[in-house]
């Protein structure tokens, strides 16, 4: 009898920015939301045990008698090939993508994913199921079908499926001989005028033009330039291309160590997530995306007026509602709950006005993007930096989003220094005296207070909050945000001690106190790379070049991190893609790479 097969992250993803799906090592679609990122997941499998293959939520292309499978992406592209083999000689290539590209001056993302199924060799006998779910997994989606399409009625959109294939076979999930080539098209519910070939190929060529441009256009380093072409790839698809809003991840309720109960809804965009990316495609010269994020960011604070910012805010910039348990799905590997939803909306967390500030910077000074700052937009960011100047010394949730506790939190502090330091910068630039020596003097007693009260005299560090000892990785980015120079002995010391404490041999944990739900049993990509970076800058360059290398390694087979890795076994876990993982990748290929003239 055939082993299970079991649930895990070596999958593949493809999108146009509008959509996107996850697609495992035998072609299977397990993962993706419709009509758009954050919406009910019509397929699910993901979340779901490993012996409830039979429950709906999948879009499956299976070989009979099968033998092992081979999946690359095409180069520099988003468009994943899956080449499943059966145990007589018989092969069978499946080609996956989203179509985007532009179009009557337009960048066309339509809801739509494209499959192409071909034998390659033997007489391969496949079996074509497709079984939509609606209502987080809790109903298959009902259907009707005409000459050439199957209807599904899914919770949020109507799709429709136009295929040369027979769609006897495909309702009734018979078996057939694979002899000729086929081609399914998941999309609207809409005709498609054409043959199902043509369309396909005229949506794979267009589309496979569009992302080989979009990485040539890329100013890439010389070392790991695969590896950083990936990143940039998988991060331009976990952008919502409508709003410019970027999200954490694509999935849900992926747990960050195995039954930790640690099962968080990403598919939301958390303005400090969202600056480290937008930073690290701006380091690449994708400009496009940055300025899609400052329009949505800009959107949100007009929108806030003299409130408070939230932490995070959904993919059309509106507020979220209340985190609820859907009971209707189980969980990756069984290991619930399902999180639709994230609480953390309603906590309090300071240094988003640090973020916003940081990411809209570059409005004023880049003179690549078609439109500058304004006075206008300058005054508006004033608000927010009033209130990173009101609560830089008041506690909060801080980064990590503890449900159980708020501390004075000095990466806070530090957001809130960044805020006003960078809103000195930007009346200097608009020639506004005045402004900028009201920023500067903010600027400085922050500073003075974080200097003064988050230093531990005996440890020779800062720590993580006001009065505490314990250690917290985010402040390894002290010198990237412009604190504390590189060689500053206060940050050298407090790289050395947070190594010390949350070192695990080649990774780094955020934080190992204990939390609301018990002391952290993974390491937490992000912070990894932030030691890496830190080390670099401090001079152990050959030391971040092997944990980097490390890192590297433990990226599944398509060049892809989740949010955690245990550090023994090296698997992934938490919510994937993560866009703060394949940020990391690229800033330290960035900081770590030989210089092109050097190399060559």
């Amino acid at each position: 009898m055939e082993a299970p097969h079991l649930s895990n992250l070596n999958l593949g993803l493809i999108g146009n920015c509008q959509i996107s799906a996850l697609i495992d090592d035998r072609a299977t679609v397990v993962w993706s939301c419709l009509p758009q990122l954050d919406a009910d997941p019509a397929f699910c499998k993901l979340l779901r045990k490993d012996d409830e293959s039979d429950l709906p939520g999948f879009f499956e292309v299976e070989v009979l008698d099968f033998s092992h499978s081979e999946q690359v992406y095409i180069a520099n592209t988003a468009i994943l090939v899956t080449t499943l083999y059966d145990k007589n000689g018989g092969a069978v290539r499946i080609t996956d993508f989203a179509p985007r590209y532009e179009d009557y001056g337009r960048t066309f993302t339509p809801m739509m994913l494209l499959r192409r199924v071909e034998p390659l060799h033997g007489a391969p006998r496949i079996r074509i199921r497709l079984r939509p779910a609606r209502d987080y997994g809790a109903k298959s989606c009902d259907f009707t079908h005409g000459s050439n399409h199957i209807r599904y009625v899914c919770s949020d959109v109507t799709c429709r499926l136009t295929t040369n294939a027979s769609l006897t076979h495909i309702i009734d999930e018979n078996t057939f001989v694979l002899d000729h080539e086929l081609h399914l098209i998941l999309g609207p519910d809409e005709t498609i005028p054409e043959a199902c070939g043509d369309s396909f190929y005229s949506h794979f060529r267009a589309t496979r033009d569009y992302w080989q441009r979009y990485s040539r256009s890329l100013s890439i380093p010389f070392e790991w330039q695969d590896a950083v072409i990936r990143a940039a790839i998988t991060l331009k698809l976990c952008t919502f291309e409508d709003t410019g809003a970027v999200v954490a991840a694509l999935t849900t309720s992926i747990p960050e160590a195995a039954n930790s109960g640690r099962n968080w809804d990403n598919r939301f965009c958390w303005l400090r997530d969202s600056y480290y990316v937008v930073q690290s495609l701006n380091r690449l010269g994708a400009t496009t995306t940055m300025m899609r994020y400052i329009s949505y960011i800009m959107n949100i604070a007009a929108d806030a007026g003299e409130a408070q910012l939230k932490p995070l805010y959904g993919i059309s910039g509106s507020s979220l509602t209340d985190e609820k348990v859907i009971e209707s799905l189980s969980g990756y590997r069984g290991m619930g709950p399902v999180r639709r939803g994230n609480q953390a909306f309603e906590q309090v967390q300071h240094d988003v006005y640090g973020a916003v500030i940081m990411s809209a910077t570059q409005f004023f000074f880049d003179n690549r993007l078609t439109k500058s700052g304004t006075e206008a937009e300058f005054q508006r960011l004033e608000v927010l930096g009033e209130h990173a100047r009101r609560f830089y010394n008041q506690p909060d949730a801080g980064l990590w989003e503890y449900r159980g506790r708020q501390r004075v939190h000095t990466y806070s502090s530090i957001m809130s220094w960044s805020a006003c330091a960078r809103l000195a910068k930007i009346a200097a630039k608009l020639g506004d005296a005045d402004r900028a020596a009201y920023w500067r003097s903010a600027a400085e007693e922050i500073r003075t207070f974080i200097l003064e009260g988050a230093w531990d005299e005996e440890q020779q560090a800062f720590t993580e909050s006001f009065g505490r000892p314990e250690m917290d990785a985010s402040l390894l980015t002290m010198h990237d945000l412009g604190f504390l120079a590189a060689d500053d002995p206060r940050f050298i010391s407090t790289v050395d001690c947070i190594g010390k404490h949350l070192r695990r041999g080649k990774h780094m944990f955020r934080y190992d106190a204990p939390d609301d739900f018990g002391a952290p049993e993974n390491a937490f990509n992000i912070c990894t790379f932030w030691y890496i970076d830190a080390l670099a800058s401090i001079g152990r360059t050959e030391e971040a070049r092997d944990l980097f290398e490390n890192m590297l390694s433990l990226r599944n087979p398509l060049g892809l991190l989740s949010e955690d890795i245990e550090p023994g076994s090296g698997e992934l876990w938490g919510n994937f893609p993560q866009t703060y993982s394949m940020a990391g990748i690229i800033n330290a290929a960035v900081r770590l790479s030989k210089d092109w003239e050097e190399a060559l």
